[in-house]
């Protein structure tokens, strides 16, 4: 029997993201990413959700780079659960998502926290995400071969 193991949560970040490293030298960041439930009752009150999410490598590189406290983000991936001995003995657990994609879900803000993209065309009634290209996704150059004439198809 196959398995299947796929998370996906959209919310905000609870406060902004640190930077470490593994003794290895390899990034991680971890954070709490607040989501909000689903209701349905008239008059119920909101309940969020604090998840403990963590990100490896450029992936974590890029959440410190460009996401701050209460920023909105998309994130898939895996749920974790592992278990460890606390000092005292105790036997202790943790989940949490490890994240495999990150993405924005709001227009960037500028300086003054106004999101100035969004409101302007939130009159004309669209909206479009600004464009964003990571560094790892640029396209690389190719030199052009010539053709001469003897491929074999």
């Amino acid at each position: 029997m196959a398995s299947f193991n796929k998370v996906i949560l959209m919310g905000r970040l609870t406060a902004a993201p640190e930077l470490k490293q593994t003794q290895s030298g390899t990034a991680v960041t971890s954070f709490s990413l607040a989501v909000d439930r689903k209701y349905t009752k008239a008059g119920e009150q909101k309940q969020t959700d604090f998840i403990t999410v963590i990100a490896w490598r450029q992936t974590a590189e890029f959440v410190c780079k460009y996401f701050g406290k209460g920023s909105a983000m998309l994130v898939c991936g895996e749920l974790q659960t592992r278990s460890w001995e606390d000092g005292n003995g105790n036997r202790r657990y943790a989940t949490e998502v490890v994240a495999s994609e990150v993405t924005f879900c709001e227009a960037k803000r500028d300086s003054e926290g106004n999101n100035t993209y969004a409101n302007q065309n939130a009159t004309q009634g669209k909206y479009e995400p600004p464009a964003y290209t990571p560094d790892s996704y640029t396209q690389p150059s190719f030199e052009e071969i010539k053709d001469d004439g003897d491929l074999p198809f």
